[in-house]
C-alpha cells in the first residue's frame, strides 16, 4: 500500500499570470498575498515586459483587481486599459486554460515533498511553455488588425 505523506501546515502559493494572445507568452509573478498592491506590482511588471506598446488586459472580476493601487498604476499608465470579463464565465478567459494546462503538467502525480519546489516547477512551466490561445481567431482579431498598425 502506498504511503502519502500530508503536510500539517497550510501553506499556499499565488501566482499572477497574464497570457500574451499573440505570442502565447506568459508573464508570471509570484505573491504572498492577492491584494490590490501585488496586482499593482504585476501590472508595472506588464509594463516592463511591454514597454512603448498598448496592453489590453481581459480580466475577470476579482476582488483584488480593484483598489487605490491598481487605479494609480492605471491612471498613470493610459497605454494599459482594463476590459472587464462576464461575470462567472471562465470559459472566456484564456488565463483560465493556462492555469489548468499548467496544473496539469506540473502538479497532477508528482513526487515533491516541499511546496517551494513545487510553485517552482509551475513556475517554469508558465515561464517555459507556449500557450495557445484561439480567442483572437475566434472574434475574428486577425482579419481586422492589419487596420490598426
Amino acid at each position: 500500500m502506498p504511503l502519502v505523506r500530508l503536510h500539517p501546515g497550510r501553506e499556499k502559493v499565488n501566482f499572477y499570470g497574464t497570457l500574451n494572445l499573440q505570442t502565447g507568452q506568459e508573464v508570471v509573478r509570484r505573491a504572498t498575498v492577492m491584494n490590490s498592491e501585488a496586482t499593482a506590482c504585476h501590472l508595472e511588471q506588464l509594463l516592463q515586459a511591454y514597454p512603448q506598446r498598448p496592453i489590453l488586459l481581459l480580466w475577470d472580476r476579482a476582488p483584488w483587481h480593484k483598489g487605490a493601487a491598481v487605479r494609480k498604476v492605471l491612471a498613470a499608465h493610459p497605454c494599459l486599459e482594463v476590459f472587464p470579463l462576464s461575470v462567472a464565465a471562465p470559459e472566456l478567459n484564456p488565463q483560465e486554460q493556462v492555469w489548468k494546462t499548467t496544473q496539469r503538467a506540473t502538479t497532477h502525480n508528482h513526487r515533491l515533498p516541499r511546496l517551494p519546489a513545487l510553485a517552482d516547477r509551475f513556475e517554469q512551466h508558465l515561464l517555459c511553455h507556449k500557450f495557445a490561445s484561439s480567442l483572437l481567431a475566434h472574434y475574428g482579431f486577425h482579419a481586422i488588425c492589419p487596420m490598426f498598425i
